[in-house]
């Protein structure tokens, strides 16, 4: 080239890459549509239940609990007492 920089010509390790990299890139594409699907679908059981007079908002809050470690449930649970007790409220 007139400006002394080369033509980017694709090499077998370049275009081997390119295939790693498309591939690697579909996989992500259909795992964010997967979850896109996973989370429309939790979103309807939270509207059925809601629809049965359940509070949502406790129900994730629930859920949100039960995927803490035990220990770790305990010291926010201790924490919140503290704090409310701090602040006169509890």
């Amino acid at each position: 080239m007139a400006d002394g920089s080369a033509a980017f010509e694709p090499s077998a390790t370049s275009t081997v890459a390119g295939e790693r990299l498309r591939l690697f890139l579909e996989r992500v594409e259909r795992l964010e549509e997967e979850k896109k699907e996973i989370a429309d679908q939790v979103k309807e059981v939270y509207a059925e239940a809601k629809g049965e007079g359940y509070d949502t908002k406790v129900m994730r809050q629930i859920v949100r609990l039960r995927k803490m470690d035990s220990a770790d449930r305990q010291e926010q649970e201790a924490l919140l007492e503290l704090y409310l007790s701090a602040i006169g409220e509890g």
